[in-house]
């Protein structure tokens, strides 16, 4: 397991340029401290430019974009959180079977997994179809909270222990592990994106925005103060530099209240494919005829079960936009890529290359260690001792 000094160690080797796999073998025991956080200033264009700095904001930097906003590439991100398991891994399927991208690459997903009864060997097909794997944290906590109070060695055990999980059981590379969205979309202040900078992580995808919907909120850096509003407190307000927010823009329902997942709405359309179809149809216009800032869907899969139309609806919007010539499905991580080289028109230099990795099913019972309880998991090649947990990510017998 690695522990809080070797994180540190890593991420200090990778800032510096070296392979990841080198600074892993040569992580030591020194303690190497972090400077300490410094409050975030008002951020200006001339200090901050992409690709590695982006002041938050309605509009991409440039003059070339100005006026030309129907140009802009619109990317759409529909993510998932929570287990992976064989009934959602099967609407995934068919939820992504046949679309295709106007660059002729395909559509892909963002799936922030969680690690209570998530099925490693599904995490690992949907790895190899290209899909993001993200994270979502071992316990998913106990409430707000638990999130809201935790501190920064907290942070890290729950989303460093989980990329330790995604790795050995999931078979997914440490270097396509990108991103986090926190539970319950808690944050905990600095220290929620301290701990994810200091594990290495491109982005964060938690941070809801009502204000800035239409226009809608651009994805920005935490080099300098944000001037995204505040929904679920406490918000950052120190530097983090080069570490990416990826807001979370806000849905409305049919009654005007903001939701900022589609299963969070007090007020969905009523359960029919038509009406549903044009309610996602609204959201997603107000990107696409206004500035073209990414567009999410953020969603459970447990919504499909709350509605008989629900899965086809959904269905039938995404088989809609990607008709258009200028729409793009695409994954977090790849928004963010786009987002520090931006281009009207075509978004991407080519198709991301399949991950290629071998998974040997293994269907694990095994004894969960806090509560004596027996829990079921499949992972790929080979059981632990005992159900992996925080604090004993790799489920060793003795820890």
């Amino acid at each position: 397991m690695i522990n809080r000094v070797t994180y540190r160690l890593i991420l200090l080797i990778a800032l510096s340029g070296a392979p990841l796999v080198q600074a892993e073998e040569n992580a030591t025991a020194v303690d190497v401290d972090f400077l300490p956080l410094k409050r975030a200033v008002r951020c200006t264009a001339a200090k901050c430019q992409l690709p590695n700095c982006r002041c938050s904001g309605l509009r991409l930097p440039s003059a070339e974009f100005q006026g030309r906003e129907q140009e802009i590439p619109q990317l759409i991100t529909v993510t998932f959180d929570d287990a992976v398991n064989v009934i959602n891994y099967e609407q995934y399927q068919k939820l992504f079977d046949g679309l295709i991208n106007p660059d002729n690459c395909s559509a892909r997903g963002t799936f922030f997994v969680s690690h209570e009864y998530t099925d490693y060997t599904l995490v690992n097909a949907l790895y190899q179809q290209g899909h993001e794997i993200a994270l979502h944290s071992v316990t998913h906590g106990t409430g707000t909270d638990y999130w809201r109070e935790a501190d920064v060695e907290l942070l890290m055990a729950e989303f460093g222990e989980q990329i330790e999980m995604l790795m050995k059981f999931a078979k997914v590379s440490r270097k396509h592990i990108r991103g986090l969205r926190l539970p319950f979309l808690q944050s905990a202040g600095n220290n929620s994106y301290e701990a994810a900078k200091r594990l290495g992580l491109l982005y964060d995808s938690s941070w809801p925005t009502q204000r800035y919907r239409s226009p809608a909120m651009w994805p920005y850096t935490l080099d300098y103060r944000s001037t995204q509003d505040c929904q679920i407190g406490p918000c950052p307000n120190a530097a983090i530099p080069g570490f990416w927010i990826n807001p979370m823009v806000t849905w409305l329902d049919t009654a005007g209240y903001s939701c900022a997942m589609i299963d969070g709405c007090i007020y969905p359309p009523q359960d029919n494919v038509d009406a549903l179809f044009e309610w996602m149809l609204e959201n997603f216009n107000r990107h696409y005829e206004g500035n073209r800032a990414p567009f999410g869907m953020y969603l459970h899969a447990a919504w499909f079960q709350r509605g008989r139309h629900h899965f086809d609806a959904l269905k039938k919007f995404l088989h809609y936009v990607n008709t258009l010539p200028d729409v793009y499905l695409t994954t977090a991580s790849r928004v963010i890529h786009y987002m520090k080289h931006p281009s009207l028109g075509k978004p991407f230099n080519g198709c991301p290359k399949k991950p290629q990795t071998t998974c040997i099913k293994r269907s694990c019972g095994l004894r969960k260690v806090e509560t004596g309880e027996i829990r079921y998991m499949n992972v790929c090649d080979s059981c632990p001792s005992v159900y992996p947990w925080l604090g004993n990510p790799f489920g060793q017998t003795e820890y």
